[in-house]
C-alpha cells in the first residue's frame, strides 16, 4: 500500500466517521471479520496478551480503536466467553467503549484469579461436588456485567455452552435473538454458564423468558469456538433475512477474515493400545485419558473443518491461528492461579508473539511452521492494516448511501478474484 493511500485513509477516517466509529455492516465492505477466543481457565492470560498486542497494532492506525469496533463477531468459550463479554459490554461511563481492554483483562486475571480458584477446603476428586464453589466468580461477573444482555453488546457475540438437561450445545448468539428470544439473557448468566468447567466449578441454572438453562462449560461442546462463529455467519446468509450479512448461493463463499487465539496446550502424551487395554473405567474417567482424547479431538477437528470445508481460510491473509503448542506441562492446569504461574503465562503470551506463524496440517494433525508468513507479531501487524482498510471502505461506502447516491454492494466472493 502506497504512503499516499495510507495517508488518505487516515485522513478520510476522520472526515467520515471520527474516532471510535462503530463498525458498519459487512454489506458495505469485502469481508466478515471474526475474532475467536478459546477456553482454558487461568491460561486465558495467553490470548489476552496476544490481543493486547493486536489492539495496540490497530491503535497505530486508529488511536481510539477497540477490538469490538473492528470485528463483526467476537466468539469465546469458557474463559474466552468471559473475555468476550468483557470486550463487548459497553462501559458505563462511555457506552461507545468496551468495559475492558485486553490489558485490563490481564490485570483482572492477576488480581482475581487466585480468588476464583481458591481452595478453601481439603478437596479430593473422590469427594462429591466440584473443586470450587464458584461464588466469587458468580458475584464478580454480576458486579461487572450488571444487567447487560446479549442484545446490548458493542458487536455480535457468539458464546457456546452445553445444557446438561437437554444434552445438546446451547450457543448464545446475537444472530439467533429474533428466532430464540430466550437467548437474550444477561451476559453474567451466560458467562457463568460457559465457564462452569465440570469437576472445577458447579453447573449453572437460570431461567430467561420462560426457558430453563442447566449449563456447563462451553468447552464440552467447543473449546475452540471458531467454527461455531463461522457457522453462525453462514447460517445468517442462508436465511436471507439478516440482516447486515449478505446472502450467498450454496456453492459460493463469503470472504471471512478469522483471528483465532488459543490458551496454550501441552504437547500431547499418547498411550499404546496395549497399555490402554488395561485401563479400568475409573482410570479412563478419573485420570484423564478420555478427557484428553476428547479435548484434542475437538480442537483438531475444528481446524480440519475450518480449512477443508471452508477453503478460503487456507490463506494466512484471512485466517490466523495463534496458539502455543508446546506449553510447559507445569502451566497446563486451568486453575493454577499462583503469582508465579500467572507471571509465567504472561511470558508465554509475550514469547508467542515472537514465534513464527504455525498452521495445522490436517493430514497429520501436526502444527507446521509457515516460514513465509513471519512471526505472529508481524502477522498481527498485517492483519491490523487489513482490518483498518476494510473499516474505511465500509465507512466510505456507507457515507455515499447517506448522501443519497445509490449504493448496492453484497459481500463479494473474492476467491475468484485475481
Amino acid at each position: 500500500m502506497s504512503a499516499f493511500l495510507l495517508l488518505f485513509l487516515v485522513f478520510s477516517s476522520q472526515l467520515i466517521g471520527g474516532l471510535n466509529t462503530p463498525l458498519p455492516s459487512p454489506i458495505y465492505g469485502n469481508l466478515v471479520t471474526i475474532l475467536s477466543i478459546d477456553g482454558g481457565g487461568i491460561r486465558g492470560i495467553i490470548p489476552a496478551v496476544v490481543l493486547d498486542h493486536f489492539e495496540k497494532a490497530l491503535q497505530a492506525w486508529d488511536k481510539s480503536a477497540s477490538l469490538a469496533s473492528y470485528f463483526d463477531v467476537i466468539a469465546g468459550t469458557s474463559t474466552g466467553g468471559l473475555m468476550t463479554a468483557m470486550l463487548t459490554t459497553p462501559h458505563p461511563d462511555d457506552p461507545t467503549h468496551p468495559l475492558f481492554t485486553p490489558s485490563g483483562i490481564i490485570e483482572f486475571y492477576k488480581k482475581y484469579g487466585p480468588s476464583i480458584f481458591n481452595e478453601t477446603s481439603g478437596w479430593d476428586n473422590a469427594f462429591p461436588g466440584p473443586k470450587y464453589d464458584g461464588k466469587f466468580l458468580h458475584n464478580k461477573a454480576r458486579e461487572l456485567l450488571q444487567d447487560t444482555r446479549l442484545s446490548q453488546t458493542l458487536t455480535n457475540v457468539v458464546i457456546p455452552t452445553f445444557d446438561l438437561k437437554k444434552l445438546h450445545p446451547v450457543i448464545f448468539s446475537d444472530f439467533q435473538l429474533k428466532t430464540v428470544p430466550s437467548f437474550d439473557a444477561k451476559l453474567s448468566d451466560i458467562c457463568i454458564g460457559t465457564s462452569a468447567a465440570p469437576t472445577y466449578l458447579p453447573p449453572y441454572y437460570f431461567e430467561n423468558d420462560g426457558t430453563e438453562f442447566n449449563l456447563v462449560d462451553g468447552g464440552v461442546a467447543a473449546t475452540n469456538p471458531a467454527m461455531a462463529a463461522v457457522n453462525e455467519v453462514i447460517k445468517q446468509q442462508k436465511l436471507e433475512k439478516n440482516l447486515d450479512i449478505s446472502y450467498k448461493k450454496s456453492n459460493e463463499y463469503t470472504k471471512i477474515l478469522l483471528l483465532s487465539t488459543g490458551c496454550g496446550t501441552a504437547k500431547a502424551v499418547g498411550y499404546d493400545a496395549q497399555v490402554a487395554d488395561q485401563f479400568s473405567a475409573t482410570v479412563w474417567a478419573g485420570s484423564g485419558p478420555a478427557t484428553n482424547a476428547y479435548d484434542y479431538a475437538s480442537k483438531d477437528m475444528t481446524e480440519f473443518y475450518l480449512t477443508t470445508v471452508y477453503p478460503g481460510l487456507q490463506s494466512s491473509d484471512y485466517y490466523l491461528r495463534i496458539q502455543e503448542y508446546n506449553l510447559d506441562p507445569s502451566m497446563d492446569a486451568l486453575d493454577n492461579a499462583t503469582a508465579m504461574n500467572v507471571e509465567n503465562l504472561e511470558k508465554v503470551g509475550q514469547n508467542l508473539l515472537k514465534q513464527p506463524v504455525y498452521s495445522m496440517n490436517v493430514t497429520t494433525f501436526q502444527p507446521e511452521e509457515e516460514k513465509e508468513w513471519g512471526t505472529n507479531a508481524k502477522a498481527l501487524k498485517r492483519l491490523a492494516e487489513v482490518l483498518y482498510t476494510e473499516k474505511q471502505l465500509r465507512l466510505r461506502n456507507k457515507s455515499k448511501e447517506k448522501r443519497g447516491r445509490p449504493f448496492i454492494k453484497a459481500v463479494t466472493d473474492l476467491f475468484d478474484r485475481s
